[in-house]
């Protein structure tokens, strides 16, 4: 089936391209997001009317993820969760608790905005794109500790680390990307 975007869609398009797309992507998630229209003769002079102004409707919503973007740059949430002495959660952190925590934090996002490939099931510091606009992203750090105390280690080590500092008995590369270890 062939489809005109309506906005920018990953790995498939710009807005106005008319691209050619399996009839169940086009049917389940194009057509009822509004991300597409059918590509017909009828839709397409429909779009050429109307494509400055959906242009500057793309282009307002871009201006507000960016100064979005620009407050949650360097964004860090912590989310408390019971785990094994292995670091290993009883349950998992999903989009869902992330978008939560970062709405808590107080940005406003859907859980199909956060981009978490697979639930995290560890405790550790994880860095998570959260997608304000099909141009503009961001990425927000998600500490998952058993206690505060705990969170907090791990937000000083990983400072340390991204400080190129050793802990002991730990190795680093140094700037000519030779290993040290301590």
């Amino acid at each position: 089936m062939e489809v005109i975007l309506l906005e920018r869609v990953e790995k498939l398009g710009q807005m106005g391209d008319v691209v050619k797309v399996k009839d169940g992507y086009a049917r389940n998630f194009l057509l009822p997001r509004k991300k597409a229209l059918r590509a017909t003769a009828a839709n397409k002079a429909v779009f050429e009317q109307q494509r400055a102004q959906l242009e500057a409707q793309n282009l307002a919503r871009k201006g507000e993820a960016e100064k979005v973007a620009a407050k949650m740059a360097g964004l860090s949430v912590m989310l408390l969760r019971q785990a094994g002495d292995s670091g290993q959660l009883y349950g998992s952190v999903s989009a869902r608790d992330i978008a939560e925590a970062v709405t808590a934090a107080g940005f406003t996002i859907a859980r199909g905005q956060v981009n978490l490939a697979t639930p995290i099931k560890t405790v550790g510091v994880t860095g998570v794109t959260v997608v304000l606009h099909p141009e503009v992203t961001v990425e927000v750090k998600v500490n998952v500790a058993r206690s505060e105390a705990e969170a907090e280690k791990q937000v000083s080590a990983e400072a340390l680390l991204d400080e190129g500092v050793t802990i002991e008995g730990e190795a680093s590369e140094n700037a000519e990307g030779e290993t040290e270890t301590a």
